[in-house]
């Protein structure tokens, strides 16, 4: 009986210890797809479908990072960041669009990185580990308009990674 209680109390511990990844998107097949992967490479996921879902699951629990779609009903995600980094200033966000022209207000908003979608896996977990070790003194200088760190992914167009027009 005891050796199920220690069980127990390593899988609480474990769990305890995981980086909490809070992701808001609108569309069901891309939530489900990040939380499978995230949760794969040992991240507590939460989602949202929208900004409202988010802010009030971000008001009920503490997360480590936040993945925010910018296109949304109900509330868009402009707003939604607003909000949350309003609530916790050194929340690391990483906003992720299809929309053109958001890098210059991604960049003034002291974002920690935008990827554009399609996104690119690799580089998604190479800027989430980034931004989870981030040092508290860069985060408030990227929030001051220092911009150390911040982390910009166009989406791939051109067929594989790394490819430009001349190689297709």
């Amino acid at each position: 009986m005891n050796a199920t209680h220690d069980t127990a109390d390593s899988a609480g511990t474990a769990e305890a210890t995981k980086p909490r990844i809070l992701l808001v998107d609108d569309d069901p097949a891309i939530r489900q797809i990040l939380v499978r992967i995230l949760s794969e490479e040992n991240y507590l996921v939460s989602s949202a479908a929208n900004g409202v879902e988010a802010l009030a699951l971000g008001g009920s629990a503490p997360f480590d990072l936040v993945l925010l779609d910018l296109n949304m009903p109900v509330k868009g995600g402009w707003e939604t960041f607003e909000e949350l980094t309003l609530r916790d200033p050194y929340l690391p966000v990483i906003l992720i669009t299809a929309r053109p022209n958001q890098f210059f207000p991604a960049l003034a908003s002291g974002a920690g990185a935008l990827l554009e979608k399609p996104l690119d896996f690799t580089r998604l977990f190479r800027t989430i580990r980034s931004l989870l070790a981030e040092a508290e003194q860069q985060r408030l200088s990227r929030m001051a308009g220092g911009f150390p760190g911040f982390s910009y992914v166009p989406a791939t167009r051109f067929g594989g990674a790394g490819e430009t027009p001349a190689d297709t």
